[in-house]
């Protein structure tokens, strides 16, 4: 496996945990699968086969991760839905990984994603050259999933216009491309699914229709229940992250893990972790994929112009730039939460308080 790129596909990344649930297969596998639902279970939540350990994927409720296995069994679509940060795109990209070896037949959708990238398109001078031919055709991820019997990944499906989303309606229900100019229709073979997602909080979105939505089987990804599984999730991905990108800093403590996530959560809920007293909230989400941002981002500086230990400046700093996303109304949240909260912790937290405020001034 090569280390020259920035990031590998979670097929390659976690292949001899795979490859190990695949020899290890002892229950049926469904048509167009490479293993079986419930080895897919354990490949995203984590455990043991053989002498391989698989390291957990998605930490969070089970029954979410069997109800999106059980969809894809079936011919139903699964739409995951939830804030930003709730590991939509993680869990989606594994899910495909373990199904079907292969989590690349990806659309990304934008506000100027057209109905083209859904179906297929053509390659223009081949199409002035020769006319309408399969060589000219440019097939698109679903078109390709389609022909293998695999899993299609469409992200931010809620930021494409609503007619291009309707593009979807025919494909999921007759599991058919119409391609008029070839005279030919293209079947899905077993196996073939669409995995979509959609952010409930992102600006821009576009409602998508009841035709659609009854097409897809919706769970909604909750963000984390409790503090100690939020810190579970960040301390994971910033191990992962560090080890990525080969950061030559130490892996930030559980106490300053916890106290970025408290931080994140108070200011996410509008009140102290205790319940006791309010907080103006802020303009962004402060998720849990930015916490494990913000500590990476935090290491990187300490590995860079530190000495491998991360300080509060470093901390500091990053808290500065994920929580101030708007100058006016949230430089002042951020300020009465310093005050209020933060300096009348105690001398636990007095040097991320005192290193913050100087930057807040």
């Amino acid at each position: 496996m090569s280390n020259d790129f920035q990031r590998l596909p979670a097929e390659e990344l976690y292949q001899n945990e795979i490859n190990a649930l695949i020899e290890a297969e002892t229950d049926e596998i469904p048509t167009g699968w490479k293993m079986s639902p419930r080895s897919v279970l354990k490949y995203i939540i984590g455990g043991k086969v053989g002498n391989t350990n698989i390291i957990p994927k998605y930490i969070g409720n089970k029954r979410v991760v069997e109800i999106c296995i059980a969809t894809l069994v079936t011919d139903r679509a699964l739409l995951l839905i939830g804030e930003p940060g709730t590991a939509k795109s993680w869990l989606s990209e594994h899910l495909a990984a373990a199904i079907n070896g292969d989590s690349t037949k990806v659309i990304q959708g934008t506000a100027g994603t057209t109905e083209e990238q859904i179906k297929y398109s053509w390659n223009y001078a081949m199409l002035i050259a020769q006319g309408p031919t399969k060589e000219a055709m440019v097939k698109t991820p679903v078109y390709r999933a389609m022909e293998t019997g695999s899993i299609c990944r469409f992200e931010e499906i809620s930021r494409c216009a609503s007619e291009v989303q309707d593009a979807l309606i025919s494909i999921l229900s007759e599991k058919r491309i119409s391609v008029p100019e070839l005279s030919i229709e293209v079947a899905a073979k077993k196996g073939f699914s669409v995995i979509a997602t959609a952010n409930t909080r992102d600006k821009g979105v576009n409602e998508m229709s009841a035709a659609l939505k009854r097409r897809f089987n919706i769970v909604v990804l909750p963000t984390p229940k409790d503090i100690k599984t939020e810190m579970n999730i960040v301390k994971s991905g910033v191990t992962r992250l560090s080890n990525n990108f080969d950061i030559k800093a130490e892996i930030p403590t559980d106490k300053l893990i916890e106290n970025v996530c408290t931080i994140f959560r108070e200011l996410r809920d509008g009140q102290t972790l205790d319940g006791k007293q309010k907080v103006k909230t802020t303009s962004g989400v402060l998720s849990t994929a930015e916490a494990i941002s913000l500590l990476t981002n935090s290491m990187a500086l300490s590995a860079s112009f530190g000495n491998g230990k991360i300080e509060v400046e470093d901390v500091a700093a990053a808290l500065q730039g994920a929580v101030v996303k708007d100058e006016d109304k949230d430089k002042v949240a951020w300020k009465e939460y310093l005050e209020n909260i933060l300096k009348k912790r105690g001398s636990e937290w007095r040097e991320l308080y005192m290193a913050c405020k100087e930057l807040n001034s």
